[in-house]
């Protein structure tokens, strides 16, 4: 129990935020080359960004006419990773596939 004590204030130190800030997204592309396998690209969409096979390929294809494709919006950390491990596995694997992240 705190006693009043003649002369002393009591001020807070710190505010409360009202709302809270959603954190900014990233669109994780997928780049087209000459020699990554198209079946290489379905099967990363699929193990890596959990698409369906119908939705991988989709996106694939559009990786294939236009020379990129959206594979996921995520947070900043999130898409670091995912394009670190997309150039992880497409080196392992000896492609030369290039990932990269843009804001929303």
């Amino acid at each position: 129990m705190q006693e009043n004590r003649p002369g002393t204030e009591e001020k807070v130190i710190s505010k409360t935020r009202k709302s809270l800030q959603e954190p900014p997204m990233y669109r994780v592309l997928l780049h087209n080359d000459d020699y990554t396998t198209m079946d290489f690209v379905v099967e990363l969409l699929m193990t890596l960004f959990q698409k369906s096979f119908e939705e991988a390929t989709r996106i694939m294809l559009r990786i294939h006419r236009s020379g990129a494709g959206v594979c996921g919006v995520y947070t900043y950390e999130v898409a670091e990773t995912k394009i670190e491990t997309v150039h992880q596995l497409a080196t392992e694997r000896g492609f030369p596939l290039k990932s990269s992240m843009e804001k929303v």
